[in-house]
C-alpha cells in the first residue's frame, strides 16, 4: 500500500524512540536487542511496532501475532466493507431497522466501552452519530478529489440526520450475542475509539503471552508496555506532534513525555480536513453545532489505558475550555491543549514527565 503524508503522521510519536542510538556492546550485556517492524494494512494508517526482544525470531513472533490480531480487529470494526463469513459493524449498520446481528463478543465489548464512556463524560462523542458523520465524510472525500468543487454539507440535511443518533437505541443482547439498531437511519461510526481500543487489547495480550518491552504506535495512538530494556532508560519517550508544524520539519514536536505501561493519544485538526473557500473543515464534529469544533488545534491525553485515551481524546477536543479540562481532572488522565493561537494549556501532573519542564527516561520522578 502507498504510504501518504497523513499515514506518517502516525509514525511521528515514535520517532523520538526510534532516534536514540544504543551501541552494539551495551545491548549485548543486556541480552535484549532493540527490533523494529510495521503494516500499512489495517485502520487505515501505518501501525509501527517497536520492542525489545533477545532475538529476531522472537520478535517475529510476537510481530506476526500483533500484525494477525490488528487485521481481525481491523475487519469486526470496519464500517465500510463486509468481509466473507464474518458479521462486523458494517453488518450491524445494513440491518439498521430490520433485525438484531450475531456478533463477536469483541465487537459488543467495544460498543459497551463506548456507551459507558459516554454516559462518565459530557457525551460528545457518540458512536452512533454515523449518520451525520458518514455525510461529512462524503463531502469531505469528494471536496478532496476535486478541490474546485469542494462545498460544506447543507446544514438541513445535517440536522435531520441527528434526529438518528440516539445511543440508546443501540440494542445488545448478551445471551444472543446480537446488537440491533432501533432506528433505520442509524449507523454506528466507532472512528473515535477503534485504534486505540485496539491497541490496548493486543498490547494487553501480548503482555500475557510473555512481551515485556514494547510499544505500538497505530497512527497517533500510542501503547507502551514495561520499560526500553536497554539498560539505560527507566522510561519511554513519547514524542507529540506540533499541530502548527510539519511532522518533515526539525520543530515537528510539541514536546516529548515520559511513560511506562501507558498510552499517548493526539485528535487535531492537522489530520484529515478539506478545504472550503479557503477555510480548512476537519472530521472531528461537535454534535452541537453539526460543524468542526474550532476549540483547539489539537489535544493530547496521556492515561493507562489506549482505548480510554482515545475515546478521551476527542471527548477533550470537542468540549471548551475549561469544561475540557474539568474532566480531564475528573478522570484522572493527563493533557497539554494546544489552542487556537498557539498557546499551551496543560494538566498539573504533565508538567512532570514532559522534557521541556526537565523530565527524561533516566528515571522516574
Amino acid at each position: 500500500m502507498r504510504i501518504t503524508k497523513n499515514r506518517l503522521v502516525g509514525m511521528a510519536a515514535v520517532l523520538v524512540l526510534l532516534g536514540i542510538a544504543l551501541t552494539t556492546q551495551h545491548l549485548r550485556a543486556v541480552k535484549y536487542e532493540k527490533y523494529t517492524d510495521s503494516f500499512f494494512d489495517t485502520f487505515d494508517t501505518v501501525v509501527v511496532v517497536v520492542a525489545y526482544n533477545r532475538s529476531q525470531e522472537e520478535f517475529d513472533s510476537y510481530f506476526n501475532r500483533i500484525h494477525q490480531r490488528f487485521r481481525e480487529l481491523h475487519k469486526l470494526y470496519d464500517i465500510y466493507h463486509e468481509y466473507p463469513g464474518l458479521n462486523n459493524i458494517k453488518t450491524i449498520n445494513d440491518h439498521a431497522g430490520i433485525k438484531p446481528v450475531k456478533v463477536d463478543r469483541e465487537i459488543i465489548d467495544l460498543i459497551l466501552f463506548a456507551k459507558e464512556l459516554y454516559r462518565k463524560t459530557a457525551g460528545k462523542t457518540n458512536i452512533a452519530m454515523g449518520a451525520v458523520l458518514r455525510i461529512w465524510h462524503d463531502y469531505r472525500e469528494a471536496g478532496r478529489l476535486d478541490p474546485q468543487a469542494a462545498e460544506l454539507p447543507p446544514i438541513e440535511e445535517l440536522r435531520e440526520a441527528l434526529t438518528h443518533t440516539d445511543i440508546d437505541k443501540v440494542i445488545i443482547d448478551l445471551e444472543s450475542s446480537t446488537v440491533y439498531l432501533a432506528d433505520s437511519q442509524m449507523s454506528l461510526d466507532v472512528g473515535a475509539l477503534a485504534k486505540g481500543y485496539a491497541a490496548e487489547l493486543v498490547m494487553r495480550e501480548m503482555a500475557a503471552l510473555g512481551l515485556k518491552s514494547a510499544m505500538i504506535s497505530a497512527g497517533g495512538n500510542i501503547r507502551a508496555v514495561g520499560k526500553p530494556l536497554d539498560g539505560v532508560r527507566e522510561r519511554w519517550g513519547v514524542g507529540i506532534q506540533d499541530p502548527r508544524q510539519s511532522i518533515f520539519s526539525e520543530d515537528g514536536l510539541l514536546d516529548v513525555v515520559f511513560i511506562n505501561d501507558g498510552a499517548v493519544v493526539s485528535s487535531g485538526d492537522y489530520q484529515r480536513y478539506y478545504v472550503v473557500d479557503g477555510k480548512r473543515y476537519h472530521h472531528l464534529i461537535d454534535p452541537e453545532t453539526l460543524m468542526p469544533a474550532e476549540h483547539y488545534r489539537s489535544v493530547t491525553v496521556v492515561g493507562q489505558d489506549s482505548g480510554v485515551a482515545d475515546y478521551l481524546s476527542t471527548e477533550l477536543f470537542l468540549l471548551p475550555w475549561p469544561e475540557s479540562r474539568v474532566l480531564a481532572e475528573q478522570l484522572g488522565v493527563e493533557a497539554p491543549w494546544v489552542m487556537p493561537d498557539g498557546t499551551i494549556e496543560t494538566t498539573e501532573g504533565l508538567r512532570r514527565i514532559m522534557r521541556s519542564r526537565g523530565a527524561s527516561g533516566a528515571a522516574r520522578r
